[in-house]
């Protein structure tokens, strides 16, 4: 497979550059044969592999070095700074090498580049957010695409027939078609880096992106018709060639995301057997989404729309069967390789431009396409944003539709794509190949350094960097269901009706077909919530530096039993540990933050409300979640209690004396002792074996002979006095229930 893979990567095999060395003679028979050698220098054998492993090593360390300054990074999108790094280093190769190398070649960037970045992006993307969105996404996706790639190569044309275009530039109108196929759709490598970094809110954020994923089908298909066009010749394009065109657009999109739905339902149902080997686990979500890719290029679908389909539809039931340390191993995974592939590409793509030999420069197509791409791209968004805020409930203003037209940005797709062109079918290649290069460094550097500026200019919403709390759940479900209940009494099936639809659908067939027992149970959704907050504090109870309890650390400090382990709250011992972490939500007054308070509360309210369930483990008393006055005040009530306890079994020892339910008889041995105390004599000092003796007593003759008053005085005493008063307290304590006193050994 790496020999395959090595000739995309522009690199030669190890194989062919061995069979260029000229061939040894043979020996002589009277020679001896050579001995043997310490020490065999053998590059043209690791050539190859030690290549694409130093681009990837170089790749990182750039981003290490520009994260070193932070005040660079807040200003420059880090794709800005590898494409001038790739310039840099490809000047570097040219003035070496005398020749341009390791050019970005379109087959290492489709077979292997995009596809972790758009697996990332579509296994990750929010599912509610893109539904709830999916008719503006796909209005721009395919409406604007169409309108930008026949207005862009019309207008092009236009201005070479009106003689701004140099007469070299050798083009028809199918060519500049063709050429504006390419170059007018949103690259969603570029949308993603630079948008990633500007943080503006989710609803913008997900319809440019949603656009730059969908935009493929169309990007296709137009770009294949016209290639297809332009080796025909116009004049042997008959009007069923357009109507395949057309036909051909819908089974390019349909047919890539049923293709991707297909492997995603594999993938799922594959996950579900796999609780005995969990090792294998993140290996099959990689190879199964991959394999949906390379099936959907096989068949010269949509592979974008495939890998994106795939990824959205089976991340939920992935995710409830496999484990979570396979979880945090494919999240990591292809965090790690979109963002590998993300800086090699921009690298190569300031690399390729180096090489001036594969493109021609011509200043009236390259400003005219610039002015055109703007233009057509503005005016497609604003026409578009007027008819669906006619039925959209929450309308895109003014600056969305500004962010959204300055947002439409190019990238390395156009590039690989123009390079694909037959320069014997399409003469301007060289032209177009320039204009394209011009055209994606301007949009990634110059839209992409003054995005942030304009975004902050014209105050747009940004994005909360945080999950919704657990109200804005309970809301979000409670109007769902109330909007789905309105739509099916007015009869009208709409979007919600249709959700909800799918809801019961899902949970009926679906989940219990794709995911296993276990993960499938009816579980209450506020717990669920509780569970997931309760991950997260743990999480980020690791990541601020906590140790692992032992079960000898889970005791609390003011409890009878200190060895008890069903008597122990984790909390209060994370608290004790100095963590910021709270795994109780009984918890209210020292959350950190408003929205964990207000996690707390809606979650009080609701158990409160429906039910209480059963806690495996729950300490008698929690004393590091109160203010310190109360705190205070519950430490001496805890310590009365206990020494209460005890001081009533000691005075109950003294005196022979037990508390029980049944009615109290008094014996004769009592009386003894009773009329001994008081004719003055001292009691005798008790043994072993009388304080198995027990009498039954009253209440008012335990009263007046212990004197509850004086005992519940000498605790109060007790709790309240400091360190230094304690040793007195002690002696008063012994005094009153006549214990003889030893000394203290040090």
């Amino acid at each position: 497979m790496l020999r395959a893979a090595l000739p995309l990567l522009g690199l030669p095999l190890a194989g062919a550059v061995a069979t260029k060395k000229p061939t040894q003679e043979p020996e002589s028979p009277g020679e001896s044969p050579p001995g043997l050698t310490l020490f065999r220098w053998q590059w043209h054998e690791v050539e190859a592999p030690y290549l694409v492993a130093l681009w990837i090593l170089v790749a990182s360390l750039a981003k290490i070095v520009f994260h070193l300054s932070r005040k660079v990074t807040s200003l420059v999108p880090e794709s800005c700074l590898l494409i001038l790094l790739g310039l840099v280093l490809g000047g570097i190769v040219l003035a070496v090498a005398k020749k341009a190398e390791y050019q970005l070649e379109p087959g290492t960037f489709f077979l292997f580049l995009l596809p972790p970045i758009v697996l990332d992006s579509g296994y990750f993307m929010p599912s509610r957010l893109f539904f709830d969105n999916l008719g503006a996404i796909l209005t721009y996706a395919v409406v604007g695409t169409l309108w930008n790639a026949f207005t862009t190569g019309a207008a092009l044309w236009g201005l070479q027939q009106a003689g701004l275009v140099a007469p070299r530039v050798q083009a028809a109108l199918l060519d500049f078609l063709l050429f504006g196929s390419l170059i007018s759709a949103v690259d969603p490598v570029a949308v993603l880096a630079v948008f990633e970094e500007v943080h503006v809110n989710e609803t913008l954020f997900i319809i440019v992106f949603g656009e730059s994923l969908l935009n493929d089908a169309v990007t296709v298909v137009l770009y294949k018709v016209c290639n297809s066009f332009v080796e025909m010749g116009s004049a042997k394009v008959r009007a069923t060639d357009y109507l395949k065109g057309v036909a051909s657009l819908f089974v390019v999109s349909l047919g890539g995301a049923a293709v991707g739905l297909v492997f995603a339902f594999l993938l799922a149902l594959t996950t579900r057997f796999t609780k005995r080997v969990r090792i294998i686990e993140p290996l099959l979500v990689f190879l199964l989404a991959y394999a949906a890719y390379l099936t959907a290029e096989m068949a010269s679908l949509s592979a974008i729309l495939a890998v994106t389909m795939c990824g959205l539809g089976c991340k939920k039931y992935v995710e409830a069967n496999i484990s979570h340390k396979s979880r945090t191993a494919v999240k990591y995974t292809m965090k790690t390789l979109a963002s590998c592939a993300e800086t090699i590409i921009f690298m190569l793509l300031g690399i390729s431009a180096v090489d001036s030999s594969k493109w021609a420069w011509d200043s009236g197509l390259v400003l005219g396409t610039l002015f055109f791409i703007l233009f057509f791209r503005a005016l497609g968004v604003v026409l578009q944003t007027w008819v669906l805020n006619q039925f959209r409930l929450v309308p895109l203003d003014k600056i969305d539709q500004v962010v959204m037209s300055y947002g439409g940005l190019r990238g390395a797709v156009a590039f690989a794509l123009v390079i694909l062109l037959d320069r014997t079918k399409v003469p301007a290649k060289d032209y177009f190949v320039a204009t394209t290069i011009v055209v994606v460094f301007f949009t990634v550097i110059v839209q992409g350094l003054t995005i942030k500026p304009l975004v902050k200019w014209l105050k747009v919403k940004r994005s909360e960097h945080h999950k919704p709390t657990l109200n804005q759940e309970l809301h979000e479900h409670t109007f769902d269901h109330i909007l789905a209940a309105v739509e099916d009494v007015v009869g009208h099936h709409g979007y919600h009706y249709w959700r909800d639809r799918w809801e019961q659908f899902d949970k009926k067939y679906l989940s219990q077909l794709l995911m296993r027992r276990s993960a499938y149970r009816i579980r209450d959704q506020i717990w669920d919530v509780y569970y997931r907050l309760n991950i997260r504090d743990a999480i980020s109870f690791v990541d601020q530096g906590g140790h692992v309890l032992s079960s000898t650390g889970l005791t609390l400090p003011s409890m009878p039993n200190r060895n008890s382990v069903a008597e122990t709250s984790v909390t209060n011992l994370l608290r004790e540990s100095g963590s910021g972490a709270c795994l109780d939500l009984q918890v209210i007054d020292t959350v950190r933050s408003g929205r964990d308070r207000e996690d707390a509360v809606m979650h009080h309210l609701l158990c409160g409300g429906l039910y209480k369930p059963r806690r495996r483990y729950k300490a008698s008393c929690s004393h590091h979640f109160i203010s310190e006055d109360a705190q205070e005040r519950q430490d001496k009530e805890v310590f009365q209690q206990n020494m209460k306890r005890r001081l009533e079994s000691f005075k109950s020892t003294k005196h022979n004396i037990c508390f029980t339910k049944s009615k109290p008889h008094p014996r004769k041995t009592g009386r003894k002792k009773e009329a001994e105390a008081t004719n003055g004599k001292p009691p005798r000092s008790l043994g072993f074996q009388d304080t198995a003796v027990h009498t039954h007593v009253t209440d008012d003759e335990v009263g007046l002979r212990g004197g509850d008053r004086e005992l519940e005085s000498v605790i109060s005493l007790m709790a309240s006095s400091e360190d230094s008063a304690f040793p007195g307290c002690l002696l008063g304590l012994c005094s009153l229930i006549s214990l003889p006193l030893k000394p203290l050994t040090p």
